[in-house]
């Protein structure tokens, strides 16, 4: 049996990439540093994982409550990512 599994993906991966790079800007030396990665990384684990096959499939089973709240938690994820990677950094250069 030949199953392409390809399509499957996190949810969360592409709204927290996006929120990394809009948020970027204000981080420039995590940036220079090539840790965006790193910050999309801490961001993920702080979420559960919503897998799916389509985006708009997973739009169309989410009310707006859902929506907002799943926004939220993304924006606050990626928020404590950049810090706990900026602490990170410092920590480093102290040491």
């Amino acid at each position: 049996m030949n199953v392409d599994f390809t399509s499957i993906q996190n949810y969360h991966e592409r709204a927290v990439t996006e929120a990394v790079r809009e948020s970027a800007a204000r981080f420039p030396h995590l940036a220079t540093k090539g840790l965006l990665p790193d910050v999309a990384c801490v961001a993920l684990n702080r979420l559960p994982p919503r897998y799916i096959r389509h985006e708009v499939d997973f739009a169309f089973y989410l009310s707006e409550k859902e929506r907002g709240e799943n926004e939220r938690a993304v924006a606050k994820a990626v928020a404590f990512a950049f810090e706990f990677v900026q602490a990170r950094t410092a920590m480093r250069a102290r040491g």
